[in-house]
């Protein structure tokens, strides 16, 4: 498949939030990509529940939701009626991964599972089939703009093996540091989707960037 390309809104420009969703409905993106970070499982709070909905009453692309938060269960139906497409939590988050992958799905989204740079994909083997995605953190999660870790790059191929192995279908989502230096290499190691927010947000010219990101040239 065609690696899709989700921008991070948290790098928007928040006092003009319907314009630069407006950006990415026209641009070449795939989806939306959303943090939602609570300041107690990663140190920094991003934004909640009455942006995502902000944001949903504009977008024409899927909202694509993170949550960087403790306890995600509590918020599982809230995200639902906020408008999420896609609900990612993370495994370093959850108590009872599969109860809270099987909630997902019964409120009709895709269910996303994603994993801090320290944690190691075969942490994932019990749950891999049960996923439509795995998002792997290519920097520790809680604020924009950091460099990329490039041990990332084994992990993808890691997880690309584990899913060919189970017979799953998740898709390997990669966020943190993504830029046009490193993602075809992010794309040949087994990335489907890339989540760039910074380097889109505050280039010069975010459509292009958006562009280059999806139409990648050695």
């Amino acid at each position: 498949m065609k690696h899709l390309v989700a921008p991070s809104m948290l790098s928007a420009d928040f006092a003009n939030l319907q314009r630069d969703t407006e950006m990415v409905n026209n641009s070449d993106a795939d989806w939306f990509h959303l943090d939602i970070m609570d300041g107690m499982f990663v140190p920094n709070i991003s934004f909640g529940l009455p942006v995502v909905k902000a944001i949903g009453r504009h977008a024409r692309k899927p909202l694509d939701v993170h949550l960087m938060i403790e306890d995600p269960d509590r918020y599982l139906d809230d995200f639902h009626n906020a408008g999420a497409d896609l609900l990612t939590v993370h495994m370093e988050a959850c108590r009872h991964l599969h109860r809270s992958i099987q909630k997902i799905h019964s409120l009709g989204m895709k269910a996303g599972v994603s994993l801090n740079p320290h944690t190691p994909v075969n942490a994932l083997e019990a749950i891999i089939r049960e996923v439509d995605l795995v998002l792997i953190m290519s920097v520790n999660p809680g604020f924009g703009g950091q460099q990329f870790i490039p041990q990332a790059f084994e992990k993808i191929r890691r997880l690309q093996q584990l899913i060919r192995k189970s017979g799953s279908s998740a898709l390997i989502e990669v966020d943190g540091g993504v830029t046009t230096a490193n993602a075809s290499d992010l794309v040949d190691a087994g990335a489907n989707v890339l989540v760039a927010g910074s380097f889109v947000f505050k280039s010069d010219d975010p459509p292009a960037t958006i562009q280059n990101l999806k139409q990648l040239k050695k």
